[in-house]
């Protein structure tokens, strides 16, 4: 199993009395990453969000995974998500991002896609509609176009219900053989099942414990054997999220994290995405999930909820996803939890858990992609 990080600009509740707080926030997360590199991860990952104020201000991640190209050497840099509907963001303007994001860091992009986070997004970009479920529409006709652009040395054109194109030769290509890895941001069952299906990596950003995923992941793995793949290759792989706290000791981490703000988090998630299954338990916006005490943090660790606890607990923590299936654990970190907090996670599980799960120096989809090349 592999290891990421993931990235959104949380400014949180901080921009009430900091008003450099924003600031702040998108600067420490690319030392986030800078850090993970240093420390064995693989991938890190960059969300695309419009308008959701206090949840996420990371609205132009290419420019953001622009600037993270040069600031790092081995790990992958992914959209998680570039949005590919006309409407948000032209489908060729997209293809052309990829395509030079991966000439910028010389192979090590990974090309994640997706719908947008709920109601508050997708109506800022499509107003009127009333059925969020209209925008799978829109991304269905488009996704497959992608490896037509980046492979096929003029574009046919393409004249679909939602836009169009006449003939015209796209630029840049990619960098070397094939094309980047492409992903899809998956919410529901449903949403993994189509991925596997095209041939996609599934970006699991809506994560429930361990044991309720399991039969997810097994679904996936069964269904990518009959992929009829829109890309060069099949990207068989599935990242799934979680939050990560790791200290010196158990009860440090258990601190940290009572005082990470981390109830307020995911209340904003089901706040923002409303087009995700609400769990049973979590409250409708403006009602927040109460404060995370000890007790708390105990039970959610407990129920395989987070991951929390010195490094010897994290690696058994994350032994579990490994043996449930997933190929990538990818760690949310919210600004909640100081910078030298975050900081001292990444270096421990860099440190202490890493080595004894990841020993393939190859990323997965350097392999996938390079047998597509040869």
């Amino acid at each position: 199993m592999e290891f990421g990080l993931f990235v959104q600009g949380y400014v949180g509740k901080r921009a009430e009395t900091d008003p450099l707080a924003e600031h702040k926030a998108l600067m420490e997360e690319t030392e986030y990453v800078i850090q993970a590199d240093a420390s064995g991860f693989k991938y890190a990952w960059a969300s695309e969000h419009h308008f959701l104020e206090e949840y996420s201000h990371l609205s132009a991640n290419d420019v953001f995974l622009g600037y993270l190209a040069h600031a790092t050497e081995r790990i992958h840099l992914g959209s998680g998500i570039f949005n590919p509907l006309a409407q948000v963001n032209h489908p060729v303007k997209v293809a052309e991002k990829v395509a030079m994001l991966d000439h910028l860091s010389e192979g090590r992009f990974e090309f994640g896609s997706g719908r947008g986070a709920g109601s508050h997004e997708i109506l800022g970009f499509l107003p009127g509609i009333t059925d969020m479920n209209h925008t799978k529409e829109i991304w269905e006709e488009t996704i497959a176009e992608f490896p037509k652009m980046w492979l096929q040395e003029e574009y046919p054109g393409f004249q679909g219900k939602h836009w169009q194109l006449p003939p015209r030769k796209i630029f840049p290509k990619p960098y070397g053989a094939s094309h980047p890895a492409m992903w899809y941001a998956a919410g529901s069952p449903s949403s993994y099942a189509m991925a596997a299906k095209k041939g996609l990596g599934v970006l699991g950003f809506s994560v429930q414990k361990v044991s309720d995923m399991e039969w997810v992941l097994e679904q996936y793995k069964t269904a990518i054997r009959d992929a009829e793949p829109i890309g060069d290759f099949v990207n068989d792989n599935v990242m799934v999220t979680s939050t990560a706290i790791c200290a010196e000791t158990h009860e440090k981490a258990v601190e940290i994290a009572v005082n990470g703000g981390l109830n307020y988090l995911q209340s904003l998630v089901f706040r923002y995405h409303d087009t995700f299954p609400r769990p049973e338990g979590i409250p409708e916006w403006p009602e927040l999930l109460p404060d995370y005490t000890a007790e708390i943090i105990e039970l959610l660790i407990a129920e395989e909820l987070m991951i929390c606890g010195d490094p010897d607990e994290v690696l058994r923590q994350c032994k579990r996803w490994e043996q449930a299936g997933a190929d990538q654990l990818s760690f949310g970190l919210p600004i909640g939890v100081s910078y030298e907090d975050t900081m001292n996670t990444i270096k421990l599980i860099g440190e202490h858990v890493i080595p004894k799960i990841d020993t393939d120096p190859v990323h997965r989809t350097s392999r996938f992609r390079r047998a597509a090349g040869d």
